[in-house]
């Protein structure tokens, strides 16, 4: 047989692979679909994550408008070549500020911030302890950094306290979310850090889903635990919840920032996000740090929806901030069930393993200030309505 023929032989073979694994993941209903929308889709969302409808506010529309005009698109380097701008430093400033730490470090994405944040707390031959239930990025983040990775089990202080007690002397640092992902539920952030800060152990926080919705002026679950400003807690946020844009953000001591600055592959390589996205955000932060109204509502919602789906039969807890998990009998149900609200002008969100640490599928429903009340309740009742 010629080369050639080899080649087209070894790449059929290749394909071939890929669709058999592809039927496998379909028939574990495990398939997942991009669904591109319109800008004038009229879908209420309650699978987004523009927890207090900042995306299209009028003073995020046209800060964004003019960062276009004065900068144009793109970023057009890293930060460290071109990519840094008057309004990146600016947002730095207020994101410091706001979540009450020395300095704060833009990325262009949360996913990036918390990969980079995690490699740098935990050198080779440290010791990472993470939360079960952790978002996929700061796995990964502990996959990369080379240091030995202890998984406890949720929310579990107990647990955390074992294992660095097991290992007296390692750099170690504790990595968990604020308020969970998934099933919307808080850490004990206090907690943790009495059993860290003794221990001398570092805790990484991520409070993307926290950011804007708790704290005094919706400054975040590390500053609702009363743990703003300590050098020994670090925090990490995407900008695209709350905030209604994109990108990430490390915050902590200005040593820590220098030495991201300075070492972080995923600062260092990637291109900065565009200025026009960046000003967008810091507009969003003013209105955010004011917005004890939509906050207040999004409260009042999350205790309607516990109220209507627990009548309904669900078994569901009310949130912690802006996410609520109602349980699925099964991945294909609850892709189904997502499926029915999205046929009847919902969207919901539909997770399933490997984004469920457990193993069992679900709907997650995320909560919107920007959706008007009737629609809102309308959403409620579909959902219970095309219930598997």
């Amino acid at each position: 047989m010629a080369a050639g023929d080899d080649c087209e032989a070894g790449l059929a073979g290749w394909l071939a692979a890929l669709e058999h694994l592809a039927r496998g993941r379909a028939k574990a209903g495990l398939t997942r679909e991009l669904r591109p929308r319109d800008a004038a889709d009229s879908v209420v969302d309650l699978a987004g994550n523009d927890y207090l409808g900042l995306a299209a506010h009028p003073a995020v529309v046209a800060a964004s408008a003019q960062a276009l005009d004065a900068y144009g698109l793109g970023a057009t380097g890293s930060r460290l070549v071109r990519g840094s701008t008057a309004a990146h430093t600016a947002l730095e400033d207020d994101l410091a500020g706001w979540l009450g730490a020395e300095r704060a470090l833009v990325f262009s994405s949360g996913y990036l911030a918390n990969l980079g944040a995690v490699r740098a707390l935990a050198p080779r031959g440290g010791l990472v302890v993470s939360d079960a239930y952790n978002h996929a990025s700061l796995i990964d983040g502990c996959k990369i950094s080379g240091a030995e990775t202890v998984v406890t089990p949720h929310a579990d202080p107990r647990a955390v306290a074992e294992i660095l007690d097991a290992h007296p002397g390692r750099d170690a640092v504790v990595v968990t979310e604020s308020v969970f992902s998934v099933d919307g539920d808080l850490a004990p952030l206090a907690a943790l850090h009495e059993v860290t800060s003794p221990r001398g152990a570092l805790l990484l926080v991520d409070d993307a889903h926290a950011l804007g919705l708790l704290g005094p002026g919706g400054a975040g679950g590390v500053a609702a635990a009363g743990l703003a400003g300590l050098p020994d807690v670090l925090i990490t946020a995407t900008l695209s919840k709350s905030l209604g844009g994109a990108g990430g953000v490390v915050a902590g001591p200005g040593q820590f920032i220098r030495h991201l600055v300075d070492t972080s592959r995923t600062f260092i390589y990637d291109t900065a996000p565009p200025p026009v996205v960046v000003a967008g955000v810091r507009a969003a932060l003013h209105v955010a740090r004011s917005a004890d109204d939509r906050r207040a509502l999004l409260a009042e919602r999350a205790d309607l929806t516990v109220r209507r789906l627990a009548a309904a039969g669900f078994p569901v807890v009310r949130p912690a901030a802006g996410v609520l998990s109602v349980p699925a009998p099964g991945p294909e149900a609850a892709l189904a069930w997502a499926a029915d609200c999205r046929d009847r002008g919902v969207a919901v969100g539909c997770f399933r393993p490997p984004s469920t640490p457990d193993g069992s599928s679900r709907l997650r429903l995320t909560l919107n200030a920007g959706v008007p009340d009737s629609e809102f309740r309308r959403a409620l009742d579909v959902i219970v309505e095309c219930a598997p």
